[in-house]
This record gives C-alpha cells, sequence and structure tokens, in this order.
C-alpha cells in the first residue's frame, strides 16, 4: 500500500531508469550514475566510487550541484563507512582544510561542526595551514597534510533538491 511504499526505501528498475522510492519522493536516477547512494534522514549521499585528491572531490561534487559529504550525526557517519569495500578505505569529507579558519572545526563554509569523531590524537595540531579531513574505515576522521592523495568522493544532497541528471517527483 501507499503508505508502506511511503516508509520504505526500495530500488525498483525500470527499463533504463532506476526509482529510490522514499517517504516523500521518487529520486531518479540515470543508469548507472552511481555506484552508492545512501539515504539518513533528509540526506542523500552518492558516490561513483572514484578516487582523487581533497580539490578534485571538492570541484567534481560542485559540478554536480552538490557538497562534499560531511555527516552530522552518528548514523550518517555510519552510513557513509558502507562505502568501504575492497580497495576503498577511505573518503575525504567536507571539513574546512585552513587551520587558521577554524583549526578543523568547521565546514568548508566556516560553519562550526555539529558532529565529529576524531580518531585518537585528531585533529592533529601539528599541522600549522592547511590540512584534509578522511572519514577512515573504522569511521574515525582524520586530518592529513597530504591533500592530494587519492580518496574516494562522496557527495551529499538534500532530498526534494532537484540536482542535474537527477529528477526528484512527488508521491500522491
Amino acid at each position: 500500500d501507499l503508505e508502506t511504499l511511503k516508509l520504505t526505501l526500495a530500488t525498483l528498475k525500470l527499463g533504463k531508469q532506476t526509482f529510490l522510492f522514499t517517504s516523500t519522493v521518487v529520486l531518479l536516477i540515470k543508469p548507472n550514475y552511481y555506484d552508492f547512494v545512501r539515504r539518513v534522514g533528509q540526506r542523500y549521499f552518492v558516490s561513483y566510487k572514484k578516487e582523487g585528491s581533497f580539490s578534485k572531490a571538492v570541484e567534481f561534487c560542485s559540478q554536480q550541484g552538490l557538497e562534499l559529504a560531511l555527516p552530522q550525526n552518528e548514523d550518517e557517519n555510519s552510513a557513509l563507512t558502507q562505502l568501504f569495500v575492497k580497495d576503498i578505505k577511505k573518503a575525504w569529507i567536507n571539513v574546512n582544510n585552513n587551520k587558521a579558519e577554524g583549526n578543523f572545526q568547521a565546514d568548508m563554509k566556516n560553519k562550526p561542526l555539529s558532529f565529529t569523531k576524531w580518531a585518537e590524537g585528531q585533529p592533529d595540531t601539528t599541522i600549522q595551514t592547511t590540512g584534509c579531513t578522511l572519514l577512515l574505515e573504522k569511521g574515525m576522521w582524520e586530518v592529513t597534510q597530504e591533500c592530494s592523495v587519492n580518496a574516494c568522493i562522496v557527495c551529499q544532497m538534500q532530498s526534494g533538491i532537484p540536482k542535474p541528471d537527477v529528477g526528484i517527483m512527488t508521491i500522491v
């Protein structure tokens, strides 16, 4: 029934389209568009499971009309760790990479972080200028000066906001 549909996240493939049914919207994703899609609350986390540098990750998400992922609570943090399989062991997250702009306690828009899950000894206070934050396989966060290292690129969006190649259709 419709109430079950509204309460359940299900994937249905019809022809060349993939439909994700959510509580209030249907998210239409082009075939094979994202290899990883997770919904937590009102947020979607999406990834091609491709890797790149921190700057490439920020640029890629921006080009998609999205933002680099930043978990806001334990459920979101845990959902992102579901991305880690085989060779994928770390992902970039949206923590400000300039120590002078918040000491790694703000996002890229300089908003204070409402949730953190720093590994022991993190954020690394020995980093004097630029450091980029990784979500590690066990769900812990770590700042590294090696911002050019390859890590998985994961973007986020709020549900109900159409983005390029993604259509939103209300369930009636």
